[in-house]
């Protein structure tokens, strides 16, 4: 009976055995031992190669002047086009011309009243502020003391004045100054007077060389605005003046 069991529990056996054989997969050789110089073989190749392209690409290139070290194609020491056995390598496209800056260039109307204000003589003194410029004659130049009509020095010396105005077309203010001497006479009863008939005498000497009236205004500020002090000849002066106000546009 035991040995019955036996053969028979022998053939299950061989009979397993053989049903699942086909699906018995063997373990692979191991081939770890070879990949590293597979790797390593394909590494000296890749650099041997690259040694030969730069040996070559330096024996085409015996021949140029070493230049100066450069960022870009272009700048100083550099060929634009590097030139090789495979064409060029590289070709920035150059750098458009500059642009100058609207801000920067000169008015030509700044520039023409320029070149007459340098040719201003002594008798005027010009001041240039934000916004206007200033032209100041004293009143022993222009008038006779305490009148209002203008010397022969002072036609001349606003006769300077006028190529400087016909520059451009913004207003102009003529401004009378006094020093803070009183005065009363029939015509001119304070210096009020004094000085509104001043300003106003020279506008119409302005309006009479050619400058347009719509341009022009006249203002008498007395002793108000002085620029000195009152208290010594000097000063009084400097004080008895006429000023043109010509107003610029603001930047």
């Amino acid at each position: 009976m035991d040995a019955e069991q036996s053969a028979a529990a022998g053939g299950t056996g061989a009979f397993r055995r053989g049903r699942f054989a086909q699906w018995h997969v063997e373990p692979a050789e191991d081939t770890e031992g070879e990949s590293w110089l597979l790797v390593y073989l394909d590494v000296m190749t890749l650099l041997l190669v690259m040694f030969v392209v730069m040996l070559a690409f330096t024996e085409d290139h015996a021949g140029v002047p070493e230049q100066e070290p450069g960022l870009f194609a272009g700048q100083a020491g550099v060929p634009s086009v590097l030139e090789g056995e495979f064409g060029p390598l590289y070709a920035l496209p150059e750098s458009p011309a500059p642009v100058a800056d609207p801000a920067t260039e000169e008015d030509p109307v700044d520039q023409a009243m320029a070149d007459e204000l340098d040719a201003l003589g002594d008798d005027i003194d010009v001041l240039v502020e934000a916004g206007s410029i200033s032209f100041r004659i004293s009143d022993e130049i222009l008038f006779p003391s305490g009148e209002a009509e203008l010397t022969d020095q002072g036609l001349q010396v606003l006769g300077q004045l006028i190529p400087v105005l016909e520059v451009s077309d913004h207003r102009i203010t003529v401004e009378g100054h006094t020093d803070n001497v009183p005065i009363a006479t029939e015509r001119f009863p304070s210096n009020w007077e004094l000085s509104t008939g001043r300003a106003t005498r020279v506008l119409r000497f302005l309006e009479a060389e050619g400058i347009a009236s719509t341009r022009l205004q006249a203002t008498g500020l007395a002793d108000t605005r002085p620029i000195a002090g009152n208290a010594t000849a000097e000063g009084r002066a400097q004080n008895r003046r006429v000023e043109l106000v010509l107003q610029t546009p603001a930047e």
